[in-house]
């Protein structure tokens, strides 16, 4: 799947998280979040295995995270691909 424009998924309530993808030439994933330091390892895991599923191989994925459990963070990440690859 290819990311062709912006798109948007998600909230920034507690529990949920945002996520903004956008066109690039390479993968580049960035993540603010109020447990970085404890859990920053698995949200971006979880991000990765997200994206190589759905076969993206290039876009910026900005997340800012509150908290938000493992499902919730696929379900973001998918929904904000498949806006962005217009399908």
């Amino acid at each position: 799947m290819q990311i062709r424009r912006k798109s948007t998924a998600g909230t920034m309530q507690s529990s949920d998280l945002m996520v903004v993808v956008e066109p690039a030439e390479t993968l580049q994933i960035d993540i603010e979040s109020t447990v970085k330091k404890q859990f920053e390892h698995l949200i971006r895991a979880r991000i990765e295995t997200t994206l190589r599923d759905l076969g993206v191989a290039a876009g910026h994925v900005r997340v800012s995270d509150r908290g938000a459990l493992d499902y919730a963070i696929a379900a973001r990440v998918e929904t904000a691909i498949h806006r962005a690859s217009q399908e």
